[in-house]
């Protein structure tokens, strides 16, 4: 399931990557930052609370960051880690009489929050959700593989790195050849693959 990033942010990368030939930052990206595991908004997870089928089932997160759960209603798990989400839905349950001692677990489903884009002359350009140790030539896959017009040496990825963007220029041939090591991308990437010049 493919959910867009914010509309501005991908029709703002696209108007200064389109109609130009794009150049890339020179020498290495820096790392990606720790993977963030948080949950957001679109993300599904299943809660497991030990003896007590009742309680025990899959949520989806609500655009405001929230699950609703029997028995304690709202529960408020957005920018939360997995287990720092358990312990809050087992501390509103003893906080509401409801049990004494639960053991409570989170086991992510699916990761929607967190996506990058594929834009450009690919086959099927859109938003994709972000896993880790993704890579560009894993997410030109994803969007089903170069066309026959790609320039594939020419790709730009842009990464917003506080608060400005910048760019880097990635070589696919090189990476499939064995030249190069493949570019690892983070949440709200947006990989532009241009067509050739003639």
């Amino acid at each position: 399931m493919r959910s867009p990033l914010p509309f501005a942010y991908v029709a703002l990368v696209l108007l200064t990557l389109v109609g130009c030939h794009p150049q890339g930052t020179a020498g290495p990206p820096p790392p990606p930052p720790v993977n963030d595991t948080s949950l957001g908004s679109g993300d599904v997870f299943q809660v497991r609370v030990y003896g007590e089928d009742d309680l025990s089932a899959i949520y989806s997160v609500a655009e405001d960051g929230s699950i609703d759960f029997p028995l304690i209603g709202r529960v408020e798990v957005g920018g939360l880690e997995p287990p720092q989400a358990a312990e809050r839905i087992a501390t509103m349950l003893v906080e509401g009489g409801i049990l004494t001692h639960p053991s409570v677990s989170i086991l992510v489903k699916e990761v929607h929050s967190k996506q990058i884009s594929v834009i450009g002359a690919v086959t099927h350009p859109g938003s994709f959700p972000m896993r880790a140790g993704l890579t560009v030539v894993q997410a030109v896959s994803l969007a089903g593989g170069f066309t026959s017009l790609a320039s594939r040496n020419d790709i730009v990825v842009t990464r917003e790195i506080d608060g400005e963007l910048h760019r880097y220029r990635v070589h696919a041939e090189r990476i499939t050849e064995g030249r190069d090591q493949d570019f690892p991308v983070q949440a709200r990437d947006i990989i532009y693959v241009p067509e050739r010049i003639f």
